[in-house]
């Protein structure tokens, strides 16, 4: 509590106890999710001037303070080697959800008249406490929606960038994991209703779980390409995760450049220690045929137009 002028105030733990620094060009990967965003995203944690989100973040929301500690600390050699394993950057939609209502759980894209006053200055309050003179630069990640309307909104300056991957890995990705909400079918999912054009599909091929992880992929890609129109070009990359496989420490260069931010020997080390695989063709090995051919049909123009080959070569 403070007292104002004679009064009783009180002031959110975001900023009670902490100078607010102004949030300024934040960094924001998005992507499908199973795109291969959390390896580039755990890499570019290892760079010295960004500040990202951890468990804390997740367990104390209310208290960014935690964080910014934990994620400065992750920074030390000794600290570092300590606690290698059990602190490391995440979404952490549960931060989200307290300043900005609802962000984890929508149904569809956030669009830029989706964001209240009110919650943007609660973020721009609650990520300004993460920050630190050394640790100036905000590093973000979203998955599934890209929010990036509603982003743009908050952070004027953000730099985006989106990790692809081929939609035939995702959506066989997507099968190989407990969590994803498609075993719901689409009523219960958050990919939103499926279009009548996106139902048909789904009826046609018998209700098949690999063509709704295929739809899904096609939902969040196109809902992708509507956003970044609205975008100033730019502030938005592109980076295909097949391409950063090969050649990761070119591609995290570029990226650098298009961040403004300056190199980095802590990230160089990362980068050359990370067992970096493509996998590409894995997809090929963990369907079957018939799931396979699914894919390939249903994905085919939209492969087509992200320079994917899509003949089932």
């Amino acid at each position: 509590m403070l007292a104002v002028a004679g009064q009783s105030v009180h002031v959110p733990t975001t900023i009670a106890h902490h100078h607010m620094t102004k949030v300024v060009k934040p960094i924001i990967i998005v992507g499908t999710g199973r795109c291969g965003s959390t390896l580039f995203h755990t890499l570019l944690t290892k760079h010295e001037h960004v500040m990202w989100l951890n468990g804390f973040a997740k367990v104390f929301p209310g208290r960014p303070a935690i964080n910014r500690w934990a994620a400065t600390g992750m920074g030390t050699p000794l600290l570092g080697r300590l606690l290698s394993g059990a602190i490391y950057p995440m979404e952490c939609y549960e931060f989200w959800d307290r300043y900005a209502y609802g962000f984890g759980e929508t149904r569809r894209d956030l669009v830029r008249s989706d964001v209240s006053a009110r919650v943007k200055r609660q973020l721009l309050g609650a990520f300004g406490a993460l920050l630190t003179r050394g640790r100036h630069r905000l590093l973000l990640k979203i998955t599934g929606w890209s929010r990036m309307g509603y982003l743009d909104e908050v952070f004027e300056d953000a730099r985006f960038i989106h990790i692809m991957r081929d939609g035939r890995s995702v959506a066989s990705s997507m099968l190989h994991i407990e969590f994803w909400d498609g075993w719901y079918g689409p009523q219960r999912w958050r990919a939103g209703p499926l279009s009548p054009e996106d139902e048909a599909l789904w009826e046609r091929h018998g209700r098949s779980f690999a063509a709704l992880a295929g739809i899904e992929w096609r939902i969040q890609m196109r809902a992708m390409d509507a956003a970044r129109q609205q975008l100033d070009p730019e502030r938005f990359m592109e980076i295909r995760y097949e391409r950063f496989c090969e050649q990761p420490m070119e591609t995290f260069r570029q990226v650098l450049e298009f961040a403004e931010l300056p190199p980095s020997r802590a990230l160089e080390r990362a980068v050359n220690h990370a067992r970096i695989r493509s996998t590409k063709d894995r997809w090929r090995e963990d369907l079957a045929p018939a799931q396979q051919a699914i894919l390939d049909e249903l994905l085919r123009d939209d492969l087509r137009r992200y320079g994917y080959a899509a003949d089932g070569a």
